[in-house]
């Protein structure tokens, strides 16, 4: 298993992501997708990633993929998400999530796709099988994250 990013609340995301990505070796930039968000890529730049949501934020399964919510700060569910890469073929991976009780779906990103699995606890694992995880390397670099949202260097 090879972990490509994780996701965590903070008060003060641009603080959190800016001292993340100096941590990091990296850089900070704006996560659009999420109002207030920040994201902090790795010095690598091969979509290594720490994203920080406003805290309260809460990802829910929305009707064709997650939905950002945003709410005082609770325990029941939270904005922290894994994203995995896996050996197994999206047929195995939804196979071992339908055995496990757990909702699957593959969603596209933007730059890369996904299965989008959450668990019975509410968490939200998203699986990258081999081509999955070829488009993320290409995609999630901090040179096609200014590109796709028209961020100045």
């Amino acid at each position: 298993m090879t972990l490509l990013h994780v996701s965590i609340a903070a008060r003060a995301p641009a603080a959190m992501a800016k001292a993340l990505a100096r941590l990091l070796g990296g850089e900070a930039l704006p996560f659009p997708p999420c109002p207030g968000a920040w994201i902090a890529f790795a010095a690598q730049d091969d979509g290594t990633a720490i994203e920080v949501y406003p805290a309260g934020t809460r990802l829910t399964a929305g009707p064709e993929a997650v939905a950002f919510q945003p709410g005082p700060p609770r325990r029941s569910t939270s904005a922290t998400h894994l994203a995995i890469a896996s050996p197994l073929t999206t047929a195995q991976i939804e196979e071992v999530a339908e055995t496990a009780g757990w909702t699957s779906r593959t969603c596209d990103r933007g730059p890369f796709s996904c299965i989008e699995v959450w668990t019975g606890e509410g968490l939200l694992i998203e699986v990258l099988d081999a081509a999955m995880l070829a488009d993320y390397r290409k995609g999630m670099t901090a040179a096609q994250w200014r590109m796709m949202f028209g961020m100045e260097t």
